[in-house]
């Protein structure tokens, strides 16, 4: 079967063909386009999923707007039997999900109808669920609510592909609508969310540090510069929200409740670093207020 695969460009497989298993194969890639890099923004290089496409020597397409009549065209002569979409960041057009014989199916990072939408991952974590998982379901124009082709409780994306597309060629499966009624919400991430609240609890802080680690960093003002926060657990402590109790191994810090242990942080125009550093340097101490 031959299908093509939609990726965002931070998508890191080893091999696109490992990725959707014996059996299948991929007629291309489409990613967004090259975006400049580095400091200055003077620079181009591939991205993540571009650079596993070329060592496959896969053709690949890179469309400013996937309703482009150009890119419509390009994606029929591909002549896909089936489209699969994993975080590419657009929503597709019911022409381009109707091009394939078998349609197209989506890597969504949640047990849906929960958590629609572009955050599942942090989200998820954001409000303490304890379970969630993979969807791999049948697109439709709407935003993830097309019926479910198959479930795992499962953080692996890979594994619950390749089983569910081995189902879909062995079975056809059968698409179960989803119960709209219960569905949630998990919208795109925004700037102001991503700032830490030190009166809000120190569990509800730590959640918010683990749910936005790597990228895009839950942030908090030191000596009136940004830094970021990473490998945050809750603990005991007290004091003014936002005091820095201990600054060595880690940081801790009060929060509204408790306090909040960061073992690695991020300043502002430099790299992520241990809070070991960052304090030898003189860059916090016990005693300093975040805010």
């Amino acid at each position: 079967m031959r299908v093509l695969f939609f990726g965002t460009p931070e998508f890191a497989v080893p091999s696109l063909r490992a990725l959707v298993g014996e059996g299948f194969d991929v007629a291309g890639v489409v990613t967004r386009p090259d975006r400049p890099t580095g400091r200055h923004r003077s620079s181009v290089s591939a991205s993540a999923v571009k650079t596993a496409a070329l060592a496959e020597d896969l053709d690949i397409l890179q469309p400013e707007r996937p309703s482009a009549p150009e890119f419509l065209a390009a994606v029929r002569a591909l002549a896909p039997e089936l489209s699969i979409v994993a975080a590419y960041g657009h929503i597709l057009p019911q022409g381009l999900l109707e091009v394939p014989r078998l349609g197209s199916v989506n890597v969504h990072a949640s047990l849906l109808p929960a958590l629609r939408g572009a955050a599942p991952i942090q989200r998820a974590i954001l409000e303490g669920y304890e379970e969630t998982g993979i969807t791999i379901m049948q697109m439709d124009a709407g935003m993830d609510t097309g019926p479910i082709l198959h479930q795992v409780v499962t953080p692996i994306a890979a594994e619950a592909l390749v089983e569910g597309l081995t189902l879909l060629e062995e079975t056809g499966l059968a698409p179960r609508p989803q119960d709209h009624a219960k569905a949630t919400m998990a919208p795109k991430i925004k700037r102001e969310e991503e700032r830490i609240d030190w009166t809000c609890p120190a569990e509800s802080v730590a959640r918010k540090i683990r749910a936005f680690d790597p990228k895009p960093g839950a942030w908090t003002s030191c000596r009136s510069r940004e830094l970021k926060l990473y490998g945050g657990s809750a603990g005991g402590g007290g004091g003014e929200p936002g005091l820095v109790l201990e600054a060595g191994e880690a940081l801790r810090i009060a929060c509204g409740s408790g306090a909040v242990t960061a073992l690695e942080v991020q300043p502002a125009g430099r790299a992520r670093m241990a809070a070991r550093a960052f304090v030898n340097g003189r860059g916090v101490a016990a005693g300093d207020v975040l805010t």
